[in-house]
């Protein structure tokens, strides 16, 4: 089940979240309640340079967790602005957690002559999310994320999500089915930049968990989606593959489409990267600053359909969800498994693969 929804503005034109809110809310039927949730690029245009901490405090604002984590981001940070996230309870969602947003920079000479300035922020993330209490639920720079437990259009008038505007927006609806529905486990899940709304399963979640861990990164929200995000951070960020290569490694080809083709580089890929494949039914939309990958497991079973009106690009569970941001398109496909189709803002170019005729 679960539905996604994501819209990409090829030239950065920002656009409302009444639009995001509505595409996800005729798909209901792919979720249950537990879980709803939104990414949003170009939200904070006044702070766009410094990395936007949105975190969730379990419980409300007496949280002994607070003073925690705001001594530790003042001693490894500069803390610009913080605030409160403003909320709209109702009576579909009288209550949540705490919400609060930091406005941050590093401080520069903490950054070891080893690091960049985006390692340092990422090992923040995941001290904060091992502190107990607190869960960072975005990192990135001009980008927010709000989620909760409810359905996506009850989560979104529950954040107002109709006040903030952005060039991309994603949104899920989640029916979870062996991991908990609790507020830090809706999707989307991110860091630094990347976001990833996900519909199906990630029976690989142990061993990807194993392996990111050897590289720092801590999965703490129990769902296994958020292996998807740290997989392909380390893939690109750190290892430096092209969006195609780490797409492969999450999706890669059978060995004997492999050995087929005798393709050296796939081979040492899916050598190397063996822990990081991604196994099960999926279909996700993956963002990131300068724009959005959407991609199946190799045997696509869970439907994404993709199309393009003008340079806005769309990327749905359903098809009508897209009919109804923009009933006319210039063209709609449903990608193919394992092959990742890629947009990127201000170029209007999708890479990969070909439209089918």
């Amino acid at each position: 089940m679960c539905g996604i929804v994501g819209i990409v503005n090829g030239d950065r034109r920002r656009i409302d979240g009444s639009h995001i809110r509505e595409a996800i809310r005729i798909q209901r039927d792919r979720g249950n309640g537990l879980g709803g949730g939104f990414a949003v690029y170009g939200a904070y245009p006044d702070h766009k340079d410094l990395y936007a901490f949105h975190i969730l405090y379990e419980g409300d604002r007496r949280s002994d967790a607070i003073p925690r984590v705001e001594d530790h981001l003042r001693s490894r940070v500069n803390v610009h602005h913080a605030e409160e996230i403003p909320v709209y309870p109702n009576d579909r969602i009288p209550k949540g957690p705490y919400f609060k947003r930091y406005f941050l920079s590093p401080i520069g000479q903490f950054v070891a002559a080893d690091q960049t300035e985006e390692d340092y922020i990422v090992d923040l993330v995941m001290e904060v999310n091992r502190m107990g209490g607190a869960f960072v639920v975005s990192s990135g720079k001009d980008l927010a994320v709000f989620k909760g437990v409810g359905y996506p259009e009850d989560v979104a008038d529950y954040f107002g999500i109709e006040r903030y505007q952005g060039y991309l927006w994603t949104a899920h609806n989640r029916f979870p089915t062996n991991t908990p529905g609790w507020w830090g486990g809706a999707h989307p899940f991110t860091i630094l930049d990347k976001t990833v709304v996900h519909n199906g399963e990630i029976t690989s979640y142990g061993t990807n968990r194993r392996w990111l861990e050897m590289f720092g990164y801590y999965c703490m929200l129990q769902t296994d989606t958020e292996v998807i995000s740290y997989i392909y951070d380390k893939l690109t960020r750190r290892d430096n593959l092209s969006m195609e290569d780490a797409c492969f490694v999450m999706a890669p080809s059978l060995w004997e489409e492999i050995d087929r083709q005798d393709d050296r580089k796939k081979r040492t890929l899916r050598q190397v990267y063996e822990s990081a494949i991604v196994n099960g039914p999926f279909g996700i939309v993956l963002t990131f600053d300068g724009g959005a990958i959407v991609l199946n497991d190799r045997n696509k079973l869970r439907p994404v359909v993709c199309a393009r009106a003008g340079n806005t690009w769309y990327a749905s569970s359903e098809e009508c969800s897209i009919r109804y941001l923009s009933p006319e398109v210039d063209e709609i496909w449903s990608p193919r498994g394992g092959e990742p189709v890629i947009f990127k803002v201000e170029e209007q170019v999708r890479e990969v693969p070909a439209c089918p005729s």
